[in-house]
């Protein structure tokens, strides 16, 4: 075995994949040769590392169980919408997850709250966030499901993990008050081990009517609505318009 032959089994043997990949195509790019040994290992590494990197965003997007493939270079800033593009570039730093607050998206049915939830969502991703998406009728029925069966810790244990917690069109799906007490617990937990995202059709101020405790609703409320910023998406359902547009352009 060459020494090459035999340094490309060692990296692969130490999971350096992508680097023996790098290597194997430098050895087949002459013009590589004349780069002296610094910078030919640079390009190795910043190969390696950047090959990693993707993985991991991947892996992140992939658990995280969005919806939408959605990101906020593709955002429709029409004035319609009443998007603040400050506001936006903002909340996409991030910063506002390492500080542990919520985030708010409120609009009607289609106006693309769940699509700009994701395009936060996948910001967060791309920072390196552990995400978790969940319909809000999704999480009552898991919460009524882990009650049944015992398993309500481990429930409440793996929603406080993820950096960010996406809870999706808030006031869709029955809310009794057992599950309301889960939620407080929920939220409260999350309150010191990450930031919440939420989508609604009805503004906070609407959402004490929602529960069936009206102590249990202001200790919520007075959890996430205090810390957290907000959206207001406005104009008609985006899928109108992305149908009339589909529409015009069979024609």
């Amino acid at each position: 075995m060459s020494n090459v032959q035999q340094t490309l089994a060692q990296l692969r043997d130490l999971r350096l994949v992508s680097m023996a990949d790098a290597l194997v195509r430098q050895l087949e790019q002459p013009r590589l040769h004349d780069l002296g040994f610094e910078e030919r290992l640079g390009l190795l590494v910043d190969f390696e590392w950047t090959e990693r990197q993707s993985r991991k965003l991947k892996r992140l997007v992939s658990s995280a169980g969005l919806p939408e493939a959605a990101n906020l270079e593709a955002l429709d800033f029409r004035a319609t919408r009443g998007l603040d593009k400050s506001l936006v570039a903002s909340l996409g730093s991030c910063d506002w997850i390492r500080r542990q607050q919520n985030l708010i998206i409120l609009g009607a049915t289609g106006a693309g709250k769940t699509w700009l939830a994701c395009a936060f969502a996948n910001q967060a991703c791309r920072s390196q966030f552990v995400v978790k998406f969940y319909k809000a009728s999704d999480l009552f029925s898991d919460i009524n499901v882990a009650m049944l069966d015992g398993s309500l810790p481990k429930l409440k244990l793996a929603l406080s993990k993820p950096s960010l917690l996406l809870i999706d069109d808030l006031g869709v799906g029955e809310m009794t008050a057992t599950i309301a007490h889960v939620l407080l617990d929920i939220v409260d937990r999350r309150m010191r081990t990450g930031a919440l995202l939420i989508t609604s059709q009805y503004p906070p101020e609407q959402w004490h009517s929602m529960f069936p405790d009206p102590t249990v609703a202001d200790a919520i409320l007075d959890r996430i609505v205090h810390q957290a910023h907000r959206v207001n998406l406005k104009g008609e359902s985006m899928r109108k318009t992305l149908a009339r547009s589909r529409m015009k352009q069979e024609r």
